[in-house]
């Protein structure tokens, strides 16, 4: 069985370390939730597991190959949302999911899968808007709607409800039971609210504590 899988990881930014001896195991069908407080460092373990930053120590593999072997065949089975948007301004919603769309899964099928990303979250209404004139929300809505229209099976979500209304925070968790129960993986940041049905929480404080500032 396939599984992505950290051990005993560091990570180092400015020169201080964030966090030391973190080790993590996802599995297909699974979810990991990550929490602590604010600078424990949930965003940069997402950025880790992306392949957008590089650990000071350990190892993350999937399926018990070492990813910075090739780096490139991991980000290509990665959607990471973190808390900046990939909004293009000048691209109508349903423009910017066929570029995403075309980008990741190849330009076959990529009409189909904006249509039901659209659907999935609520914005085929959008469709023919431009992405300057999105509120937050709707920026936040088209931004998760990716992960539908460029399937991929990890997907690192860095608290993804962030300026959702309930109807939308609905939404998010049903395309992620819906990915889990397809074999996809899920990794989020949250702040509150429910779980995930049978999520493992891996609180990042319990490896913070003590910790001392480093150069880098």
């Amino acid at each position: 069985m396939t599984d992505f899988v950290g051990r005993q990881l560091v990570c180092v930014r400015g020169g201080r370390v964030v966090f030391a001896d973190l080790g993590f195991r996802v599995e297909a069908g699974g979810a990991l939730v990550l929490a602590g407080p604010n600078g424990s460092g949930k965003s940069s373990l997402l950025r880790l597991m992306a392949g957008l930053a590089h650990p000071a120590g350990g190892v993350l593999a999937w399926g018990g190959e070492d990813v910075a072997g090739d780096p490139a065949t991991h980000r290509a089975r990665v959607h990471y949302v973190g808390h900046l948007d990939a909004v293009k301004p000048d691209l109508t919603v349903a423009e910017n999911l066929v570029f995403w769309a075309a980008l990741r899964g190849g330009s076959d099928g990529a009409g189909a899968r904006t249509r039901t990303a659209l659907e999935a979250f609520g914005i085929p209404h959008l469709a023919d808007v431009p992405g300057r004139y999105l509120s937050a929300g709707q920026r936040r809505r088209l931004n998760l709607a990716r992960i539908l229209a460029a399937p991929a099976p990890l997907w690192l979500l860095d608290e993804p409800k962030t300026a959702l209304d309930t109807d939308a925070a609905g939404r998010v968790d049903a395309a992620v039971a819906s990915h889990r129960a397809e074999g996809g993986m899920v990794v989020m940041s949250m702040h509150g609210g429910s779980l995930p049905e049978g999520a493992v929480v891996l609180d990042l404080a319990a490896f913070n504590a003590g910790l001392e500032a480093v150069g880098c």
